[in-house]
């Protein structure tokens, strides 16, 4: 079998500031994320890539034509209804919002912020597979070390976690990929792709422009705009020569079989 590469990027309201202590007007948020997204679109049509947009249902109601214009050529995926608050009916909410937008079946789920949500409610709510666990360790976030490191079914749900590497538990998503350099996130790449004959990766749209201007710690606003895009363009570049990218959804497909 080829290696395979989900790539996926996790379109939100830019609200990470507000972790901080930093308040952002609504408007900001949006406008924020819409630049980055209109960003890495031309690059994943350059390569020829495919990718699967985790999207909240409250960004798509604000930005519905280019959803739709993005789901012609990638797949969408729910984020959830709103970033910064989460209620149980909001998993099917936010699955039928954006299906009414797209006109396309969504079956795929992450939760910001990567939080646990009960696999039973999300296949409840009517998707088919979960990728909102990082197995790894991260001090203030959580602690997955001991979870499944690779795909999993879990109450009739398929669980696709972020890639980590082998034994040490490496995350690959993006604080790794701002802070260390981009050979060794290549050879943490590498690693896993052969081990595990795929790789979970992930980014949000507004990495990948400046925001400077805003109260974040250094290890969130190293490499942004231009420079990350070139950095993630490089990266993709020898990533094509590494597997072939596909949805998060064809794998659950392949995985299921």
């Amino acid at each position: 079998m080829n290696s395979l590469i989900l790539l996926s990027f996790d379109i939100e309201e830019f609200d990470i500031p507000e972790e901080y202590g930093q308040k952002i007007d609504e408007a900001v948020k949006y406008e924020v994320s819409y630049k980055g997204l209109k960003e890495i679109i031309p690059i994943l049509e350059r390569l020829n890539i495919k990718a699967t947009f985790f999207v909240t249902a409250n960004f798509a109601n604000h930005y519905k034509a280019l959803i739709q214009e993005i789901s012609q050529e990638h797949e969408i995926a729910s984020h959830g209804f709103y970033h910064s608050d989460f209620r149980l009916e909001d998993l099917k909410k936010s699955r039928q919002t954006l299906e009414e937008i797209t006109n396309q079946k969504v079956v795929g789920f992450r939760m910001p912020r990567l939080k646990e949500v009960d696999d039973r409610e999300i296949a409840k709510a009517g998707y088919e597979y979960n990728s909102s666990m990082n197995p790894t360790y991260i001090p203030g976030k959580y602690n997955n070390f001991f979870k499944p490191r690779t795909a999993y079914v879990s109450n009739n749900l398929v669980n696709i976690p972020v890639s980590v590497t082998p034994l040490i538990r490496f995350p690959l998503f993006w604080l790794s990929f701002k802070n260390f350099p981009l050979s060794f996130i290549k050879l943490a790449s590498q690693l896993t792709l052969e081990n595990d004959r795929y790789i979970s990766l992930y980014f949000h749209p507004w990495e990948f422009t400046d925001i400077t201007s805003f109260k974040m710690p250094n290890y969130i606003t190293k490499y942004l705009g231009k420079e990350m895009l070139e950095r993630l363009e490089k990266y993709l570049i020898w990533l094509k020569s590494q597997g072939e990218f596909i949805c998060f959804s064809e794998f659950y497909e392949t995985f299921r079989r």
